[in-house]
């Protein structure tokens, strides 16, 4: 099954359930929001897909766009005097892109399929919760080295198995890349292992140089789009 969505294109991988803030003054971006605020794209939800390289997408240039990518759901958007947009959004479906249209509407437009999780057999729906709790407590060492203190607070215990590695990956810095493989592996296990790996890399490298970074929800907005 297939179905349209508007773009927005961003060097930043979204996670089905993280927030994120945009901070919007491109025109045809500010457009879309309009669109979204006024009900003219159904259901205030837009396409995040990730740029490969750089920050935007030029014209005749969408090859640069990551084949998978995660629907954003609009939660508030604030007009500010000039015309520019605050936004808050969250993510929710990812979907598989398959076409895109740079010429029915002011942005992007893409074809899109939705990307579900693959069945589990019983063996490995068996194992989840021992790979949940490794993840866990890879997330905790992350946060110990990361923030020392109250930062990075764990999901909740009843987080659904096949939620559990975004909302553990979801206020750390990870890579680009190593976010993208968390947001297109349709296996709740391998996404659990894979996410137990790359926060005990990131937590050594944190020990190692003795850097705390900052969690992604004191960031602020990204960079503006003019």
């Amino acid at each position: 099954m297939t179905t349209t969505l508007p773009l927005f294109p961003l060097g930043t991988v979204l996670l089905p359930g993280a927030s994120l803030p945009l901070h919007v003054f491109e025109p045809r971006y500010r457009q879309l929001t309009v669109d979204l605020v006024t009900g003219a794209v159904p259901e205030r939800t837009f396409g995040v897909v990730s740029i490969k390289q750089g920050w935007e997408v030029g014209e005749e240039n969408v090859e640069a766009l990551c084949d998978v990518g995660c629907t954003a759901v609009l939660q508030e958007a604030r007009r500010l005097p000039d015309g520019r947009y605050d936004l808050t959004t969250k993510g929710s479906r990812r979907f598989r892109l398959l076409e895109v249209d740079e010429d029915s509407a002011p942005y992007l437009v893409g074809s899109v399929e939705w990307l579900p999780d693959t069945a589990a057999p019983p063996e490995i729906e068996a194992v989840l919760p021992l790979l949940a709790d490794s993840a866990r407590a890879a997330h905790g060492r992350y946060r110990e080295a990361a923030y020392r203190s109250e930062g990075g607070r764990p999901p909740a215990e009843d987080t659904a198995f096949a939620d559990l590695a975004y909302a553990l990956a979801g206020d750390c810095l990870l890579t680009l890349e190593d976010r993208q493989r968390l947001l297109e592996e349709t296996s709740p296990a391998r996404r659990l292992r894979l996410v137990r790996k790359v926060l005990h890399r990131e937590a050594g490298i944190v020990d190692a140089l003795s850097a705390v970074p900052a969690p992604l929800s004191e960031l602020g907005h990204l960079p503006h789009r003019n």
